[in-house]
Formats: C-alpha cells, structure tokens, sequence
C-alpha cells in the first residue's frame, strides 16, 4: 500500500536492486536494514553543491524531513510522459546490494550494476536515477582489502559498530544527489524551449538523458568529491529575480518568488532541442503555470513544505484563468498532502481537533473531491492519446480521496496516528489491528468514533473502478485492483473484496501468460536451428532407404513459478463466495506418512458432511454465480498450466457443488480431472489426491451365517442340567416379563463369525453424480481380531444409483471384530478411509444446533469457531460393526433317517419311533450333544397364553398339554458322549400324534466344549444346531363327549341302554358311576378301553368295538373319594415360566374355592380313568385323551365322597307281631306297598311333598354329636298315599355354619309304592 499512500507525492522513491549472487534472505535481511529509514532529515543532507544542482539542496539548520520510499521494481516506460507532472511516482535513485565473498569481486558488482541499469534505464529516459551500491561484506571475508573500491561502490564491512548510522549517512549523500538532478532538470525547463516542450502536450516529455547532458557536468557517485558551499534557496530566488520578472512580465506576484534560470553555459543547447508541437488552445507559451507546478512538486519531494506551497498556489492562480485542469488537479492534490505533512510534524503524537463544527479532515476531502472532478474534466477527444495516463493520475485521486477516509477511519479520529497512516501506512500497525478484529461490531464501533461510515469509504473507493480501468497497463490495474480488495477487506465487505479479487487473478494471468509466452519465445531463438526432434546420424553401411527410427520428442518443462500464491488468492475468492476449492488435497507421499500422525477415525469420518452419514453438505450463496467462479476456476488453472490445480479445482467442485451443478458441469469436471491425472501420470508424477467423491459408503451389512452353521450362546449351567426334559413353551425364553426397559436398552445385535470359516458381507455404496462413477477398490477398516480380507477392484457405479458390494473374510482368531468401514480408491488416488458409525438414541440427543450469521455460517467458518463453554463437549465415542468370533467348531449333519420324504403320519394319541444318524464331518470331536423338539401346535399356544384373554382352566389344558403331551421326546443315552471327527451316533425320538400338528423340527445342538489348553472359567460356550424339518399328519379318528358322573342310584337316568356293573347293595353309597360317549368318525373300526385304577380296588375294564360313524357309551364303577381341604385350596397351577398375570375376576370368595374344588377333582378323575384305543385291522394303537371333557357341579358332588355317610332305609311296621321288617332294595330302589305306613330311617333333610304324610318336623332336626367311629339313627314316620317313585334326599349338617359348605353329608334313595 506505500505506492497508494495519501502522501505519496512527498515520497523519493528509490530502487532495491540485488546485485551478483546474493541469495534471497542475505538480500531481503540488508534490504530491511535499509528501508528502516523512511526518512531523512533536511539538516543531515549534505548542501555542499554548487550552481543549479544546489536549487533545491536544505540549509544546514533546516528542520524538515525529505520522506523516502523504497520500491523492488522500476517504473514502466509507458509511464515516461508522466515524469514532469507526477515526479514521485519514478524512482529517482537505485541502490544496489551486493554481497562481498571471495568468489565475488567488487568490480564484477559494479559491472553488473552497470548492466543492470542499462535494462532498467535505456537512454532515452528522461532524468537518469542516481545509482550507488551497496556492498555488504561477509563473515568469511571480513579481512579483504577495503581500499580498493571502485567508484560507485560502498562497502559495508561485517565488524562496523553502528552500521545503521552508517547506511543512514549513505542514504543522505544519495538523497544529496537526487536533489542535485533535480535542479538540472528545472534548469532546463527554465529555458524558453524547455518552457516551450512543458506546455506542448497534456503530459510533456523532456529531452533525453542526452540531451540533458549537453554542457552539464555527469552525474557524481558519492565517492566523488562534492562542493564544500551551496546557495540558499533565497539567494537563488534574489539572483534569478531579473530574468523571471522579464519573462513573467504582467503577473502579480503575492506569495513567493520563485527559483530562476543560470545563464546557459553553451550557446548550441537550444540548437540540440527536439522540435515541438506547441499547444494552441490550452495554455500561452508565455504561461508559467506549469513550470511553477513542478517546482511545487520538486519542493514537496524534498522536503521543503512551504516553499511548495508558495509555487503551487502560484500555480492555481495561473491555472484558474486557463483551462489545464488535469495540471490544476495536480496541484491541488500537492497542497493537500502538504497539509498533512504539516499537521504530521507539528503535532507528532498527539491527538488534536480543530474544530466542533467541522470535520478537520472535511477540507482535505473537497479539496480531492475537486481535483479528481478536474481530471474527469480533463477527458476530451483532443487527450485521446493520453487516456492511459489520465486515468492513472485519476485511479491514483481515487485511491488518495478514499486513503483519507481510511486512514482517519482506522486510527479513531483525526490525530497523530491517522497522520502517520497517511504519510507511512506500512511502519504502523493499524491494518493489523483491524485485519485481526474483523468483526462487525468492532467495524461499527470504529464508524461512531469517528463519523466516518464504512458505506461511504466504500462508495468514495467505488469511483476508482470502472470502464477506465481498461485503459491502464496490467501492472497499474493489478495494482490499484490490489489496493482496492485490501481495503475492502479492511472494511469487512468480503464480497466487494472478492468482486475485485476475481479481477486482480484476471490481471495477475495476463502477465503470467504474456511473460511466460515471451520466455518461451526467446528459448526457441536461442535453440537456434538446434530443433527439437534429435535424429542420429546413419552409420556406414546402414540402407540409406531403411526406415530412420531413435526420433525423441522434447517436452518443455512449464514454470510452475507463482503458481501457489495465484492459486491462494483464487481459493479465497472462491470460498468467500461458498465454494471451497481445497476440500480435495494431495495425498502425502509416502516418504511422509511416517511424519503424520492421524487416526483414522479423524481422517476418514466426514457428517460431510462427517454427520456419517455421511455426509450433506449445506450449500450458501447463489449458485448461479458459484458455478461461474468454479468455470473461471479451472480455466486459470488449466492456463497456469497447474494440472494438479486443475484435478484438485474440479474434484473439490464436485465433492462439494455437485447438488447445483449441471449434468454438462458435472461431466465437462470429471473428464477434465481425469484428463489432468492422467498427464500427471504420464509424465511420471507421483503426487496423488484424496478421496473426492464423498461418503459412499450407505451400510455395511455382514449376511448371517445359515442356520446350520451358526454358533448359538449357551450357559455353562446347561452342560449339568438334564438334558432330556425340556419345557417347549420356554425353551427360548430368557425372560420371564413381557417388557423389560433396561434389556432393551442394553441390548447390542453382535453378529457372530466362526474362526477359519468364511464371512460374508455386503458393503452398499451410493453414486450421486450423474456419470458413471469408477472405483478402483474397496476394502475393508477392522480391528481387533485379525481377519484376513482381500479387496474389490474394478467397480463402476451408474449414475445415481445404489451398488452392492460382496466382500469376503476369513476370522484369523477368536475374539471381537471391529468393522469400522471401507477403504475406497479412485483411479489415479489415494485410498481414503470411510468410516460409519452405527447411529443410537444417545448420538441423536447430543447433536447441538448453532445458527450463526452472513458469511459465519459457512461451514470451514463454524469450525474454526469453538463450541459455547455452556455446551459440554460429547465424551461419547462413536460406536461400529461389532462382530464375535468365536473359536473353531464342530460340523454335523444328518447322514440317514427312517423317514421316507420327511413325512409323518399318525393317528391321534398314536406313538411311533424315528432313527436318525449323525455324522460329524468336521475336524473336532463333538462332546455335548442335546435335543430339542418343534412343532406347529406350540405357536399356537404361545400366541394364545400371551394374549392373557383365556380362562385359567383353558390357559391350564393347554399349558398340559405342552407340557405332558410333546409331539416330540427323546430319551437321553448317557452312553454317547464323544464322536470322533468322521464319526457317527443314532438317535430315537419317539413321536406322539397330536390333533392339529401339521408340522415339526428336531434341534440337535452339539459343541466341541473341553477343548485342550483352555480351562473352563467362562460363564458360556457356543454350540451349533442342526435342523431336521418333517412334515406331520394326524388323522383324528376318534372322539369323546357327553363324560358324566352319576350316582349308583341314578343309573336309570343314563341316556343309552348300556350294560351297567354289578356293584353291592351295601356298597351304593361309596360308590359312582362314569358314563362317557365314544364316536368313530374314521373309515375303519376301532376297539376303545377304559380302564379304572384306583389304590385298594382291583382295576375294571371296560370296551367296545366302535365300528365306522357309530357311537359307543362306556360305563364304569368309580369309588367315591374326598381330597383334604389343603389340597382343593390350592389355586390353580402354571405349568409354564410365563409371566403370571392378575385377572380380574367377578367371582366371590365361595365361588372361586367351588371351581378349585371341580378342578382338583377333575385332575384326579383323569388319572383314574384311562382310555385307549387299538385299530382292529392292525397293530397300531395309541391313548385316547379326555381332557377335554368338563366337570360340572353335579358331577363333582356325584364323585366326591361326603363327610357323614348317610342310610337312608325304610321299615314296615308289623302290628300283629309288635315288630318291624325293613324292606330291601333292588337293585338300588326300595319296594313299598302303598296304603302302608312305613318308617324311614334317616339323617337327611327331605322336600315336604303333598303325597306324603309325616310325623314330627323334617327340618333342622338336632343330632347331637357324633364322635368318630359312632353313628345315631333317626326314625321318621311317612306314610305314601299313592303309587309312584319317589327320590328322597337327606342331608346332615355342622353346627355353626353357613352357606353351602354347611353340609357335612348328602344321600338320597328312590321309592317305588306300587301294589304286590
């Protein structure tokens, strides 16, 4: 920025040039000791010169400062015109900087400097610089011989004390010199031709070098002897005072007299002039405005402020009556510069305000709003020619008006610091200060100190971009475009920055190709005719017609020179705009991957948009003028050329913009990448790139092993537990609640692999491109246990779709695997690690939302800023593909089976008897071996018990029948206990016909458990488990209904005319009759058995031939029993370790002890009765089930035995005797004769009926009390009035109770009155 500073018209430029070969930092270090001093004082400057080079020399007592600024390039010669009207901006002296060694002599650096000003200064420049160099001697050549320097030459010795006073010194007899130029210029102006040249053309060219040189002394170097006396500026003044006053006869003059002309010296220096074309319509020949304007301008430069002030208003005085307003411009802007000069030196760190009213630097900014509405003035078709340089002169107002505002802006106000910004930007620190706090508030803040906001820096910098910019060189356009984006960034506008930036980069190409199209230009003149194709030359003998071979074609290496800085300047203008260019970077050499230390879970997880899942990517700005940068983009990179650019740029376009871009962008950046990476590869690079294409990787999924193969997890309890009993319906019940919160949470799906078998997984991958997306290969990120796994190569993906990836591995060793993600390479890049993470309801929960603001939402923006400190960070580490291997284990399969087909078929209750052989096929031995049986009815049943909606005597036959009745038994052989690898074992499963049972499965699980060198201290092995699926059919032949209990007495109430048992007369009342009814619904006869057991009494049998669609009743005796009053309390049992679930139940106290009463004597009325059933035409028989019968009130008081016996009989009283006979029963029915009064003896409580007469109560009839063993009669007289049967019933009672369990005994008898 020190070329655009505000008091750039008061700087002397000089210029740094190395001298022989220093190398770079040699150089920039005594390069920064000499630019440490920006300026010099006026009384340190030697004025010992003479004659017209002592014009502009200071007093000695002067007490200004002659500013310096050091430059690193010449000035362009297309800017020659401009040297009379802006001096400061051409560099007035060169200094070069040599280092001394002893391979490097002093008289090669002063022939070197020689050539080099020869480039830099032709001899048709205007004022040749002044030239000094610099020579800093080394270490290692500090003994040399100083003495002989040659002129032109200081040598700086390496043991000097105070070098800085020294260069300071050296720098003042420069400066010395450069006055002295300056005054040799003025005098040739001075002249009548001279005035003549200055007024011929908007921008004067002054005589050359040559011309200038006629009758003038050479230009001295500072070893040369300089004059010891020099005039005073007022002395000159007074001397030249005749001439000036006859030639500027008629003005007024009010401020100062000017400096005059010597007498020329050579009478023939008029004649050497070039002739020139006078202006007619601008300024008189007779006008000294412009002359009194650059003395301003070489008074202002050295040093001398008041006196140019005085020449510049005597310049405007001349210039307002005229019409020059580009030179009026001019000088308006001196005297606003040496304003702040003035203000700089006088107030020197202090802060001052002039005025409430105003603004004190108000005035500056009119005073360059007018010049630069002057030079706009100045544009006319007769400074056609100079379009160029008067948009430079006015560029360079712009930039002046808008450093005013600036500088002012930055340093808070108007004081000593915004002077020493306007005057010296570099030395301070305030554009670091404002670069390093960017942020708004900071910004705003700045704008209500001062006043000055930033919308209006940024509109007064506008002016200086526009169509004239086309007018000026590429290095005055990339300069004033530099300083334009720097202050843009200053002031936060990012995106003005940026606008501009894209400009600079334009620009910067422009030079970049043109210099490097020059190079190549005179390398192929220096080739010469040596051409590029070698062709060797025929030996003797060779065929002169035989084809000519060993042609070699030259490549031509590019200079890949500035390339990095071009390209960070494009990746910040991208990513201003939202595209990030560098998300795809070169992949390190192997030669540094042992210098990085990185994880891989660090380097591969990308919620790229790493959210694994990959990863989205939020997209900001418009993608219109995105997709532009990215175009411009790679052209600058394919321009340069940078072919890794080029990859780079259009691989992290495509990682990160492909969701805006075209299906033609999106096509035209793959092929060009591709193009590039090919050419690296041709031309043997090794640099490689990262992986660009995104999170592909969608899910990895490991297929489950087949049933047969797969190791199931068994307690080691199991290996002591009875392996013959099974419950079916909790065989895979690990839990007895439905619902268990804390199993759900705890869970984790962990596949299962076996050691040395192979594994199979499936890795999903997903294109979102829309061409054919290439993979080189794909492999596996494990951990833990080894697992040796190849990769897969040579994969393409179609457009936007979804590819499954098969991928194979063999577990190396027991233990946990790891399953991290995938390893992908492109073709023609490295390969990337892409993990992910299995997501869970804790990850979900932890995510943090932030919302930022403008250009801080971008995402490299957001993660450079930290998290808030309220927010703690996660300590939760990602979790993945979790897989057990367990060790090696044993194979079995089923060598033969007695089935034919796998099919079944049975008859209801029917049993038979399966064989299957084992072989084991694998290389352990096997030393457990177990059991387990399926079949269709047990879903059912489970399905059923699980919806809880069943009544506790249903939920209870079904759970018996799951548990006592299995399709499925095996008998466990303790004699089989290892089988050998190859060996064979045979197994015997007896199977029962089960109605319903459509289908079954035998579960062998088998292990190797002992195994050597591995006690048994863990808490469970694996086991396999072989499958055997059957198909069943059972055929239900038979079925039973109408079961009821009778008394003895009520055999005459059985429906069928079946044969009923003999039982004793005296016997009646302990006994009871079962009645049930059989029915073949089968096309063949079967013969039914129901056989009685019961201790104490021989059993009975009772059967029947039931032919096809008849229906048999079979009757058998039953002893009356009664359970003790524990037994019938008990609830109702569960069979199973299902969950016991509380029903709500409507039933009283009473009647639920009534139905645990019939329950309990049901169970024991099933196992006194046994049904079976035996097919006539064969030998197949089986069990017929009754189950399913209930057990009513009725029968339960048939079949339970009662507390008290009661007899119930009858005596017919004998009158004549005076005795009594009691009358008999047959077979259970008492025979009376009607008309007869008959005594009944009994303890009963019978109904009161009209035919009866009776003597006494009947009810409630005290007894007393019965002791054990004794019994008490009660005779009550009846008397039967007419014929007919009669049922009496007598019931006795416990004193004290209530209710129906009142009744301690119940009997009844039938009577039958009939006529002998």
């Amino acid at each position: 920025m020190n070329s655009n500073a505000f008091a750039s018209l008061a700087h002397v430029r000089i210029l740094l040039v190395p001298v022989g070969p220093i190398p770079s930092d040699i150089f920039e270090a005594h390069a920064a000791e000499i630019k440490a001093f920006d300026s010099i004082r006026l009384g340190d400057i030697p004025g010992d010169a003479k004659g017209e080079k002592a014009r502009f020399m200071p007093s000695p007592l002067s007490s200004g400062h002659l500013h310096l600024s050091f430059t690193s390039h010449p000035t362009s010669p297309a800017q020659t015109p401009l040297y009379l009207f802006r001096p400061s901006h051409f560099n007035h002296a060169v200094i070069g900087v040599a280092s001394c060694t002893s391979s490097y002599t002093l008289e090669a650096a002063q022939e070197q400097l020689e050539n080099i000003l020869i480039d830099i200064f032709p001899g048709s420049s205007t004022s040749p610089p002044s030239k000094v160099c610099f020579v800093f001697q080394s270490e290692d050549n500090a003994s040399g011989n100083s003495s002989e320097v040659p002129p032109g030459l200081v040598l700086i010795p390496s043991v000097m004390g105070n070098k800085k006073l020294y260069i300071g010194t050296l720098l003042a007899d420069l400066c010395s010199q450069i006055l002295g130029e300056f005054g040799r210029v003025v005098h040739v102006l001075e002249t009548p031709a001279g005035n003549d040249c200055l007024n011929a053309t908007l921008f004067p060219v002054l005589f050359t070098g040559g011309d200038m040189s006629v009758g003038i002394d050479s230009r001295l170097y500072l070893s040369a002897p300089v004059p010891s006396t020099a005039l005073s500026s007022q002395s000159q003044l007074n001397l030249n005072a005749p001439m000036l006053a006859n030639a500027n006869h008629g003005i007024k003059r009010n401020s100062s007299i000017g400096p005059g002309s010597f007498p020329s010296s050579s009478s023939h220096r008029l004649s050497a002039l070039p002739p020139v074309k006078i202006r007619s319509s601008v300024v008189g020949t007779t006008s000294h405005a412009r002359l009194y304007k650059v003395y301003g301008d070489f008074f202002l430069l050295a040093g001398r402020t008041q006196d140019a002030k005085i020449w510049y208003q005597e310049a405007l005085n001349l210039f307002k009556p005229a019409s020059d307003p580009a030179w009026q411009a001019s000088a308006i802007e001196g005297l606003a510069v040496i304003s702040v000069l003035d203000l700089w030196a006088a107030g020197q760190g202090l802060q001052t305000s002039l005025s409430d009213a105003k603004e004190p630097w108000m005035e500056l900014y009119d005073q360059l709003s007018e010049a630069i509405g002057l030079y706009l003035k100045s544009a006319s078709p007769e400074t056609a020619r100079d379009y160029s340089l008067l948009a430079l002169v006015y560029v360079t107002a712009v930039l002046r008006q808008a450093s005013l505002l600036f500088c002012v802006w930055s340093s808070k106000g108007w004081g000593a610091l915004a002077f020493a910004s306007m005057l010296q930007p570099e030395p301070t620190s305030y554009l670091q200060k404002i670069i390093s706090d960017n942020s708004v508030v900071g910004l705003e803040r700045l704008s209500v100190i001062t006043g000055i906001t930033r919308g209006q820096i940024a509109n007064t910098l506008s002016q200086a971009h526009g169509p004239w910019l086309l007018h000026l060189g590429p290095s005055e356009r990339l300069v004033t475009l530099e300083f334009i984006a720097s202050i843009y960034n200053c002031l936060g506008f990012k995106r003005k920055e940026v606008y501009v930036l894209r400009e600079v980069v334009s620009c910067i190409m422009d030079l970049v190709v043109c210099g490097r199209g020059e190079d190549e230009q005179l390398r192929r003149s220096d080739l010469g005719g040596v051409g590029l194709i070698a062709r060797p030359e025929p030996a003797e003998g060779d065929d002169p017609e035989a084809p000519k071979s060993g042609n070699m074609g030259v490549r031509r290496k590019e200079n890949l020179e500035g390339n990095p800085s071009i390209l960070k300047l494009l990746y910040y203008a991208c990513k201003v705009l939202g595209v990030n260019l560098e998300s795809v970077n070169p992949a390190p050499t192997p030669r540094d991957e042992p210098n990085t230390s990185h994880s891989k879970e660090e380097s591969g997880l990308q919620r790229e948009g790493t959210d694994v899942s990959q990863t989205s990517h939020v997209q900001f700005g418009w993608p219109e003028l995105q997709v532009g940068v990215i175009r411009e983009a790679v052209a600058v990179a394919e321009a340069l050329p940078d072919y890794l650019a080029v990859t780079r740029i259009s691989l992290s376009a495509l990682k990160t913009m492909h969701s805006i871009l075209t299906t033609a962008d999106q096509c035209h950046l793959y092929q060009t990448a591709s193009r590039a990476l090919n050419i690296l590869k041709r031309r043997g690079e090794t640099t490689t790139v990262e992986w660009w294409a995104g999170h592909l990787v969608i899910s990895i999924a490991l297929l489950p092993l087949p049933s047969q193969r797969l190791p199931i997890e068994r307690p080691v309890s199991l290996l002591n537990s009875n392996l013959s009993s099974e419950n079916p319906l909790t065989a895979r019940i690990t839990n007895t609640f439905l619902y268990n919160p804390r199993e759900s949470v705890n869970v984790q799906d962990k596949s299962i692999l076996v050691e040395g078998e192979v594994a199979e997984l499936v890795v999903t991958l997903h294109n979102p491109f829309v061409f054919d997306l290439e993979l080189q290969s794909v492999s596996l990120i494990t951990s833990g246990a080894a697992f040796d796994c190849g990769s897969v190569s040579s994969i393409v993906i179609r457009p936007n779709s979804f590819y499954d990836v098969p991928v194979i591995g063999i577990p190396k060793e027991p233990g946990t695997l790891v399953i991290r993600g995938c390893t992908i390479q492109a073709p023609n890049g490295a390969p990337q690690d892409l993990l992910l993470p299995v997501s869970t309801e804790s990850d979900d929960g932890e995510r943090v939302r932030r919302q930022s603001m403008g250009l801080e939402a971008l995402p490299w923006e957001r993660g450079e800023k930290r998290l808030s400190a309220t927010v703690p960070p996660s300590k939760s580490k990602p979790r993945y593909l979790e897989c057990v291997v367990v060790p090696q284990q044993p194979i079995l399969r089923v060598r033969w089976t007695s089935l034919i087909h796998g099919a079944l078929m049975l008859y209801d209750g029917e049993k038979s008897s399966i064989r299957l052989t084992l072989e084991n096929v694998s290389g352990l031995p096997i030393d457990f071996l177990k059991l387990s049986f399926e079949d269709s009815t047990i879903a059912s049943a489970k399905e059923a018990l699980s919806e809880g909606e069943l009544d506790i005597f249903e939920a209870h036959e079904i759970e018996y029948d799951l548990v006592h009745r299995k399709a499925f038994s095996w008998q466990y052989d303790n004699d089989v206990k290892i089988t050998n690898p190859g060996g064979k074992i045979v197994l015997s499963v007896t199977c029962l016909g089960k109605a319903g049972c459509t289908s079954g499965a035998f579960h062998v699980l088998y292990a190797h458990v002992h195994r050597q060198g591995k006690g048994q201290t863990q808490q469970a092995f694996y086991a396999r488990q072989l499958t055997y699926p059957l198909t069943v059919t059972v055929y239900q032949m038979l079925e039973c209904y109408d079961m009821t209990i009778v008394p003895v007495d009520a055999v005459d109430s059985l429906r069928s005319k079946a044969i009923v048992p003999t039982i004793g007369v005296d016997d009646c009342h302990m006994w009871c009759l079962f009645s049930i009814e059989v029915r073949n619904t089968y096309g063949l006869p079967f013969e039914v058995t129901f056989t009685r057991s019961q201790d104490g009494i021989e059993d009975e049998t009772d059967s029947s031939v039931v032919p096809p669609g008849c229906t048999s009743r079979i009757i058998l005796p039953v002893r009356r029993l009664r359970l003790d009053d524990d037994v019938i309390s008990r609830p109702i049992p569960i069979l199973t370790d299902r969950q016991h679930v509380i029903m709500k139940s409507n039933l009283s106290t009473e009647e639920e002890q009534a139905r645990r009463e019939a329950f309990w004597y049901r169970e024991e009325l099933l196992k006194i009765i046994r049904a079976q059933w035996k097919e006539t035409t064969s030998n197949r028989f089986g069990d017929l089930s009754l189950r399913q019968q209930p057990m009513t009130m009725y029968m339960l008081n048939a079949f339970k035995a009662d507390r008290v016996r009661v007899d119930m009989s009858f005596i017919l009283p004998d009158s004549e005797h005076g005795s009594s006979v009691s009358l008999k029963r047959s077979p259970g029915t008492f025979v009376v004769p009607p008309n007869t009064i008959v005594n009944l003896q009994v303890t009963l409580l019978p109904s009161p009926e009209e035919h009866i007469l009776f003597d006494g109560v009947l009810a409630n009839i005290p007894v007393g009390t019965v002791e054990g063993g004794q019994s008490k009669a009660i005779e009550i007289p009846l008397c039967f009035l007419c014929c007919g049967k009669f049922e009496i019933g007598a019931g006795a009672r416990t004193l004290g109770m209530c209710g129906e369990s009142e009744w301690a005994g119940v009997g009844r008898s039938f009577v039958v009155s009939r006529v002998e």
